[in-house]
């Protein structure tokens, strides 16, 4: 009974974790489109499918069966070249009041399958509405009095498509830029309110039969310096240790009962360098808001490289057993929440930095792979054809599924032994 009760639990940090970070990417996509006058017609949490979903005025909100990720449908995203009859096609639309597929193909003397995906792209722009199973008629905003060049220029004005460049890579990079923003505030934040435990230069623990405790260092001996060179921190002492060698003799200074003395210790070895057999204490250390916001910015340029090195085939192995798939990120959520507000707080940081930095790379489908394809484009001149970037995006979803199923079975194989 407990071990089911966990895994529930497991499961609900899980979902909610993975809701939060969606909707704060995709809340930072709708906010850039709304704010550029873009039609976004769903804000949903989960994987498409059957939803449960509150309609307002513009647009529709809601969580769908299975809520795992998110997405925010915006008018106009379609990938290719724009088809030249979308005009002649609302025009068509306007002046009948009302027609189908069958109908459209009829009047432009096009296939019946281009005349839907006329209606599909009209439908997205929010230029025409369904009236029945299969007739659209045009919506209030369009001009039935105008030509089709002026319909169709107004229906894509409230679309991505519509957007000058620019302004389409500000849409893209939103979501990113709120993960990011979103991290550093909470990394600073908390960093500099509550603070954070640090190694200590007090050593906690002097392991038996260690070189240390064969030159009678003690539990309680507070680091001083190292050859004579002062130590501020503890990872300067393990800087400095990793650059020693197994045999070396060195100096270590301490104040032992606040009394300074010095011991010469001959390493032992460990992992090839210099062994020591000594442990820190931890101490709680507050920022203030400049250092707080400096360790923020550091904590993402580790990510950063971490993430890169994802794709570099010499170092993937080492950065896959660092990292933590859907399942092992819903049990770190559960027992971060268990730990306490702060330390959720923390892990959902984390996460929406790893996810900022994941979506700029510049793979489709992936932001930055987007934004990759909009600035091709932009110096080409033209828009890649459709079926180009659908493959585009389906080679890189191949990719991104591969390393998330791969995570994924090193997590339960972790959980196993």
């Amino acid at each position: 009974m407990s071990a089911a009760l966990g895994s529930i639990n497991v499961v609900f940090w899980g979902i909610l974790t993975f809701s939060i970070l969606v909707v704060l990417h995709e809340g930072g996509h709708f906010l850039a489109a709304r704010a550029f006058g873009v039609k976004v017609h769903e804000f949903m949490i989960g994987l498409p499918g059957p939803a449960l979903r509150l309609q307002t005025k513009n647009m529709a909100w809601g969580i769908t069966a299975i809520p795992l990720g998110g997405y925010v449908r915006i008018a106009g995203m379609e990938p290719g070249a724009e088809d030249e009859l979308l005009g002649p096609a609302l025009h068509a639309i306007a002046t009948a009041g009302r027609l189908n597929a069958a109908d459209l193909s009829r009047v432009l003397m096009i296939p019946r399958e281009r005349a839907t995906a006329l209606l599909t792209t009209l439908e997205d722009w929010a230029a025409i509405v369904p009236v029945d199973e299969t007739a659209y008629e045009p919506t209030a905003a369009v001009d039935r009095n105008a030509d089709a060049t002026a319909m169709i220029d107004a229906a894509r004005s409230i679309t991505y498509r519509g957007l000058k460049t620019w302004k389409r890579i500000v849409v893209l990079v939103s979501g990113v830029a709120v993960n990011l923003i979103t991290a550093i505030l909470t990394f600073t934040i908390v960093l500099s309110v509550f603070g954070a435990y640090q190694a200590s230069l007090e050593f906690a623990t002097v392991q038996p039969d260690s070189p240390a405790a064969a030159a009678g260092l003690l539990a309680g001996d507070q680091l001083v310096s190292l050859d004579g060179t002062k130590i501020s921190t503890w990872d300067e002492f393990l800087a400095a240790m990793g650059k020693t060698s197994p045999g070396d003799s060195i100096s270590i200074g301490v104040l032992s009962n606040d009394v300074a003395r010095t011991f010469t210790v001959t390493l032992g070895e460990k992992e090839g360098h210099g062994y020591l057999g000594v442990g820190p204490g931890v101490e709680k250390v507050r920022y203030s808001v400049a250092r707080a916001a400096g360790q923020a910015f550091m904590y993402t340029g580790m990510v950063f490289g971490a993430i890169v090195n994802f794709f570099n085939p010499s170092t993937f192995s080492e950065s896959a057993q660092s990292s933590r798939g859907i399942v092992g990120i819903s049990v770190m959520a559960a027992d971060a929440a268990k730990a306490g507000a702060l330390d959720y707080a923390w892990l959902i940081a984390l996460l929406s930095l790893s996810l900022g930095v994941m979506n700029i790379m510049p793979i489709p489908p992936l932001d930055g792979g987007k934004i990759a394809l909009e600035i091709i484009e932009r110096i080409a001149g033209r828009p890649f054809g459709r079926r180009f970037s659908l493959s585009l995006s389906a080679a890189g979803a191949i990719l991104l599924f591969s390393l998330i199923g791969y995570l994924m079975y090193a997590d339960v194989a972790r959980l196993v032994q």
